[in-house]
């Protein structure tokens, strides 16, 4: 799991300072060039298995990258979160990994910043109440925004929050994959993050 994160993060960062590099320079007020390295603490406000009376948030930390702007203030990007922690009885390892669009806009000195984006969530095969055995993976999609705060021409703090879907289901059994879900199994989480936005 940690070489498939370490890939996902560092190829697109890799292919993005090679373009840097053999890309023309551009004037310092011109940001379309600019990309924007993001690294930071997440909070999610339940566990994958937090049904009704085994609640309990996630602490964990998040990485994004997004590309030069594509159209106006439109941005691809890239993002990974990681939680680990233990709830119900049960280890709760879990990562997204995330692509999507980024649309920011200036206030004076803020900018703010929708987003959306879809993805894929993994996690460890025993992650359902009293360590039971369910599906390792499930697509997601993730809507939010936030505000970036400069500290410098180059840095700025970034604080969001998203709302975001999933799909995750127990099984049966380790030899019979065939999925259910138990009344108040979550569908849906909010995040809250906090951390520094490098634009360069």
């Amino acid at each position: 799991m940690l070489h498939r994160l370490c890939v996902v993060i560092m190829v697109p960062f890799f292919c993005s300072s090679l373009y840097a590099q053999v890309t023309p320079a551009v004037h310092e007020s011109d940001e379309a060039e600019h990309y924007q390295l993001y690294g930071g603490y997440s909070y999610q406000s339940n566990t994958f298995n937090g049904v009704p009376g085994h609640r309990q948030s996630l602490n964990g930390w998040e990485a994004s990258l997004a590309f030069p702007k594509m159209w106006r203030e439109l941005r691809f990007k890239m993002d990974t979160t990681q939680y680990r922690a233990n709830n119900y009885g049960a280890p709760q390892n879990a990562y997204y990994i995330l692509g999507g669009f980024q649309y920011s806009h200036k206030f004076g000195h803020e900018t703010l910043y929708g987003e959306v984006m879809a993805g894929d969530i993994g996690i460890n095969q025993n992650w359902g109440p009293n360590a039971h055995v369910g599906g390792t993976a499930s697509f997601t999609t993730l809507m939010g925004g936030g505000v970036d705060t400069p500290l410098s021409r180059r840095f700025a703090i970034r604080v969001g929050g998203d709302w975001v879907w999933e799909n995750f289901a127990l099984i049966v059994a380790t030899n019979n994959s065939s999925p259910y879900r138990i009344p108040g199994l979550p569908n849906f989480f909010g995040k809250v993050n906090a951390g520094v936005v490098w634009k360069f």
